[in-house]
């Protein structure tokens, strides 16, 4: 038992070391001479555009989250939401795959310091990345259906890369009827996945909380379908923004675009996104790294595009990080303002 939690730690150090010698190998690979001149280059109206594009990206993905929890009759304030959200995004950016990794420690923030039922608190990180997930995966099948028919990037088997994705929505949609449909099914194997620890005072409830977690499901998708409905359309503004920020990063670096150089840039960053690798760290800058010489574009537009992103990163992060003392203690939701 003791090795198994001792070996998590060692794990997450090498993945950080492999990101790191793998985003180091492919910068010292790239030609730095211009890059400062990029940032230098770039005036107060362009870095106000860029801050407000990132601003907006960000509030719309707390209001979809706002949106999700006033579904489930939760008193959650929008900069509570916000907190939370950008706290989680540290942890996760800092584990292996910058998907995953900080979901227990907002439930945990939202039951410990806003309140919140411990299964409603379950289900609203639930949900949020459901549809986080569910719409990412269904952005990059249409950029990656739109390469297809792209000759400039026939280079890539896209086809292979539509399946797994088209796959990936397909099976989610699958387990959300699932849990809908069959919920006596989930906790009797959930029971069984449990079943050493049945003495744990809290899994001899395990019944109590799946109900109550299925119960509120059930209400929220049948009486608030209107809710998720713009908790959808939050979601895919949110990805427009994200797109026209990247397409205004390509500006900033002077990256002659076409259509379709930009979906298969955009795509290429995406998918390295998904990779298990730190924060993206090192996968990201291999995959641009590949693209912008795939498509014989100029490598310093290629290390100013990476400066740019990963100077984003950091201002994101430390925004986060600042937001973690405030989680760490108990405190009701409503005495805060």
């Amino acid at each position: 038992m003791n090795s198994t939690a001792n070996s998590f730690p060692y794990s997450r150090y090498l993945a950080w070391i492999a990101a790191l010698g793998l985003a180091a190998w492919i910068l010292s690979r790239l030609p730095f001479t211009d890059l400062l001149q990029t940032i230098i280059d770039l005036g107060p109206s362009q870095w106000l555009v860029w801050i407000a594009l990132n601003l907006t990206v960000i509030a719309l993905l707390a209001g979809r989250w706002q949106l999700l929890t006033r579904a489930m009759a939760l008193p959650c304030r929008f900069l509570q939401l916000l907190r939370v959200r950008q706290a989680g995004q540290v942890i996760s950016f800092v584990t292996p795959g910058p998907q995953f990794g900080g979901e227990p420690l907002q439930v945990y923030w939202l039951w410990q310091r806003y309140a919140v039922p411990g299964h409603a608190a379950f289900l609203a990180v639930g949900l949020d990345r459901f549809y986080e997930l569910w719409v990412n995966f269904a952005v990059l099948l249409l950029a990656v259906l739109m390469l297809l028919t792209s000759r400039s990037a026939a280079f890539v088997d896209w086809q292979i890369i539509a399946f797994i994705l088209l796959g990936l929505i397909l099976l989610m949609g699958l387990f959300g009827w699932y849990l809908l449909r069959k919920p006596l099914h989930i906790r009797d194997w959930i029971k069984r996945l449990g079943s050493r620890w049945q003495q744990n005072e809290r899994l001899r409830n395990l019944d109590t909380h799946w109900s109550q977690l299925n119960d509120l499901l059930r209400e929220v998708s049948s009486r608030q379908r209107p809710t998720l409905s713009l908790a959808l359309g939050l979601s895919l503004l949110a990805w427009i923004g994200m797109i026209a920020e990247f397409w205004l990063l390509l500006s900033f670096v002077d990256v002659p675009l076409d259509l379709a150089t930009f979906i298969f840039l955009f795509t290429v960053v995406r998918l390295a996104f998904l990779l298990p690798l730190p924060g993206g760290v090192g996968s990201v800058e291999a995959g641009l790294f590949w693209a912008f010489q795939a498509l014989a574009l100029p490598l310093p537009a290629a290390a100013g595009l990476i400066l740019l992103m990963r100077l984003r990163d950091v201002v994101i992060l430390l925004a986060g990080a600042a937001a973690l003392p405030g989680l760490r203690s108990p405190l009701a939701a409503a005495s805060e303002s």
